[in-house]
């Protein structure tokens, strides 16, 4: 019987995950990351962040199974087995959940959704002007499958809609710049920016000061990837300064957002706490399983982390 060890959510999280793999895999063995076992009996692993060398002290380990679309949590361990393929958490449902996300949060910057809660809080009756989906370009920088995924669920709604991306990804209703050289040109026609980049070095805060002030005056942001790609301090500061009209955040360094940081009660911000994409504990499982089942008869996982990509 295969291995699986569970490194996700505490004791209380673990019970989940071995109710769900209990129905979609019943010949897997999972294992509390914390209970004791033998390293060297473990063939899978699904984690988040585990412990610095953990994972190399598992010689038979066959493939890790990231808990969410991320990886960064694994790979700063400086002694992860590279040689093992790492599969990043994109389960059917991932992408749905991102593009509806992207959809909500472009259309609640548009239509004043924060300052109407703001207006609901204190009681107060206020109507206003704002501009329709048409009349307001929204710039995704990826476009990889929750990249697609938005953009599709964009254009549906009338946005005019353009990516940043490396390699032409050929997306219908989607005008592409490449590459570095094209990212001026990017955000100068970009009213709406919607970070959807991997967590690259190259892309370590990107959504800083300089990106920020290319972008026409009033511009709006959202970020759905990760908090690595944010200067929290330069995106409040473009608010308060009227470079940026509104924002929505779903990602933060650290996280959970500290109780007393400034970004919970901004007037221009809305904050979510990382909910963008992250399908149920169900559909992981029953993704992993699949993975699972894949490589016992011979076949290859996937989507594969790439380390000389960095995604």
């Amino acid at each position: 019987m295969a291995k699986l060890i569970i490194k996700s959510g505490g004791a209380e999280g673990f019970a989940e995950w071995r109710r769900h793999f209990a129905a979609c895999a019943p010949g897997l063995e999972t294992i509390f990351w914390e209970a004791p076992h033998d390293p060297a009996s473990i063939d899978y692993a699904l984690v988040w962040d585990p412990e610095p060398g953990r994972l190399a002290a598992m010689p038979r380990l066959r493939c890790i199974f990231s808990s969410g679309a991320g990886v960064d949590g694994i790979i700063r361990d400086p002694s992860w087995p590279v040689h093992v393929p790492l599969v990043r958490m994109t389960p059917p449902g991932a992408a749905q959940r991102m593009a509806e996300y992207v959809a909500w949060a472009a259309l609640h910057l548009i239509r004043g959704g924060r300052r109407m809660a703001l207006n609901q809080a204190c009681g107060r009756w206020e109507d206003f002007d704002h501009p329709i989906a048409p009349e307001t370009r929204v710039g995704l920088m990826g476009l990889g499958v929750m990249g697609a995924a938005a953009a599709r669920a964009l254009l549906a709604l009338g946005f005019p809609v353009a990516g940043w991306t490396r390699r032409s990804k050929g997306l219908p209703g989607v005008e592409e710049f490449l590459g570095d050289q094209a990212l001026p040109a990017f955000l100068a026609r970009t009213d709406l920016l919607v970070c959807l980049l991997p967590a690259t070095p190259e892309t370590r805060h990107i959504l800083s000061a300089p990106l920020l002030s290319a972008l026409p005056r009033g511009a709006m942001l959202v970020n759905a990837a990760r908090g690595w790609h944010q200067k929290i301090e330069d995106i409040l500061a473009a608010l308060d300064e009227g470079q940026l009209s509104g924002a929505v955040l779903d990602v933060f360094e650290p996280e959970p957002l500290p109780p007393d940081h400034p970004a919970w009660s901004h007037p221009r911000l809305t904050v979510t706490p990382h909910v963008a994409s992250l399908p149920s504990r169900a559909e992981r499982a029953r993704f992993v399983a699949e993975q699972i089942a894949l490589l016992e008869a011979g076949g290859t996982p996937g989507p594969l982390f790439d380390p000389a990509r960095g995604y």
